[in-house]
Parts: structure tokens; sequence; C-alpha cells
């Protein structure tokens, strides 16, 4: 019988992870040994944004390096693990069953590979690179409320053994983002205690309604495209959550994580 896998959130950091000397890094290596083997991946990264949901169906995606100006070690990573295109149908058909809320139109793209908000944690997770991975796009102009619908409706894959996988920051404002500076801001702490309380309470409702309820919640994310994954894997494991991890980066970057279910 398939254990019920929890849905996970991350967040990924910056691409330089896999080099960093952070308590991050250290989480998300024994993160796979925690959760254990799943049959396959379900990520939702910050770093694919469309305007209808889409899932890839490539069967050997490429690793996207989706940045510039970083050392060039991090260019010759590779994190080549097999894609899953059954997945991505399979994720398809459950949003197209829950109806107008989750599903909006459903593409699929036929070559999209892992972008770093996905192959940096799994390659640290999973450095084996042989448990099948497909991505689902976010859009952001949809809002926190369709994401967490999103999840909701991909919850039935926890049974199957797959791990529904968010991908983004709990505070993600790089406007300050203070590259050596390890002083945490007042505000940037405020907002991840009260998203940690929030998430630990189920109160779905309000990560949905973060930018009024929380302190600095717009200023911790200006935009939200670092958030939604937050909620996709909420929604999944049914609202309420508990913190893997929680530490900072480079001042006020959240390098929390959390599983729901």
């Amino acid at each position: 019988m398939t254990a019920t896998l929890p849905s996970v959130f991350v967040s990924h950091g910056a691409p330089t992870l896999p080099f960093e000397e952070i308590p991050a890094r250290g989480f998300l290596e024994g993160l796979g040994r925690e959760l254990g083997r799943p049959e396959a991946v379900l990520c939702v990264s910050a770093h694919w944004e469309t305007t209808a949901p889409t899932l890839s169906l490539a069967a050997a995606p490429e690793t996207i390096h989706d940045f510039f100006g970083f050392p060039e070690p991090l260019y010759q990573l590779r994190y080549p693990a097999p894609g899953a295109p059954g997945l991505a149908r399979r994720a398809a058909a459950l949003l197209a069953e829950a109806g107008p809320g989750a599903d909006r139109g459903i593409e699929f793209s036929e070559a999209r590979g892992l972008d770093h908000g996905a192959w940096v944690p799994l390659m640290l997770m999973y450095p084996e690179a042989e448990i099948p991975v497909t991505q689902l796009s976010i859009q952001t102009a949809r809002g926190p409320a369709a994401h967490l619908a999103l999840g909701e409706a991909l919850a039935p894959l926890r049974q199957e053994g797959v791990l529904v996988l968010g991908s983004g920051g709990t505070v993600h404002n790089l406007r300050e983002w203070r590259a050596g500076d390890a002083t945490v801001p007042a505000w940037a702490q405020a907002f991840d205690d009260w998203l940690a309380s929030r998430i630990e309470a189920g109160a779905a409702d309000d990560l949905v309604d973060y930018r009024t309820l929380g302190p600095e919640g717009a200023r911790a994310h200006p935009s939200e495209e670092h958030y939604l994954p937050l909620l996709v894997a909420a929604g999944a494991g049914g609202g309420r959550g508990r913190a893997l991890h929680r530490s900072f980066a480079q001042g006020g970057l959240s390098m929390a994580a959390y599983a729901f279910g």
C-alpha cells in the first residue's frame, strides 16, 4: 500500500544554494531522507509563470539555467531526472474535475524543462536524480485564492505516492536583499513569524488574505510569484501545516519550509 505523503513547500533561495554553507542547504540535504522516496514529484515553482495552468510533458526535462551573472560552475550543474508525462496528464485530469476554481484552460508543454526553483531543491533532496519530475506553472494574475484551489484539486496525488512540492520563498523582497548581511530585518521576521502561526493554525483564509492581515505582507512580497507555490502546497495538504525549517539568508530572504497534511 502506498503511503500518503505530505505536500511540502520549500524556500529555494538563490540559485547558488548548492554551493552555500548555510543552514537551509543542510536542511534540504536531509529532507529527502525524512520524507522518503516518492513515486514521482509534481513541482510548482515560482519561476514558471503562464496565463493558464500548464503542465510539462517532457520525457527528459532539461536543466534550465534561468539566471545570469553567477559564477560559471553554477552553469555546469545538471539535474537529469526523468520526466513524468503520465503524472502531468493525471494532474490535468484532477484539475479538470475540480471545475472553474482550479481549471481555466489547462495546457501542456511538450518540452518544458526544470527551472532552478525545481532543480536546486531537488538536487539537494534527491541527488541521485532518479525520481520522475514534472512541473505545473503558476498564474500570478489569478492570485492566492486560485492557487489554494489549485492545490486542493491536486490533493489526491498525495495518496498515489506523489510529492506535491511548492518552491518559492516565504519572505522574498529582492529590492531589500543585502548580500553578505546576516542581520534579519524586524519587518521580515514579523511576517515570517505571522505566516508560521497561520500555517500551524490551519488558517488558510488568512494565508490567502496575507496582504491585509499579515504584518508588512506587501513588503514581504512586492510581487506574488514566490508566495503562490505555498498556497498550492497548503491546498494539497488540507491547509494545516508544520514548520520543517526556519532560517534566513542574505538578510531578509526567508528560507522557511513547511509540510502540510
